[in-house]
């Protein structure tokens, strides 16, 4: 299966098998609140890696450059997911805010 990364978070690309009609609304592959989990279980990680070399620097362990890498790496994944779901709930307001 492959992989975009996003600023340090993989998500898996789900493409449709070629040949097989599928029915309107039929999911193939993983759903969306799969991958919104598996996205959010990664923006977790790297805020626990962080969090665990932070703890070790100040323990008088641990690297000063790798500590400060995972930290920003820690930042712009928290801020990747932030503008996802900010962007979601626009558009589900959106959907919403339709008329049937």
């Amino acid at each position: 299966m492959k992989t975009v990364s996003l600023q340090g978070v993989e998500v898996p690309l789900v493409q449709p098998e070629r040949g097989t009609p599928s029915a309107v609304g039929e999911a193939q592959g993983e759903s969306f609140g799969e991958l919104l989990a598996d996205a959010v279980k990664h923006v977790d990680q790297a805020q626990l890696e962080a969090d665990g070399q932070a703890q070790q620097l100040a323990g008088g362990g641990g690297n000063l450059h790798e500590t400060m890498l995972a930290l920003e790496k820690a930042d712009v994944t928290m801020k990747v997911a932030v503008k996802v779901r900010n962007k979601v709930v626009d558009a589900y307001n959106e959907v919403m805010r339709m008329t049937v």
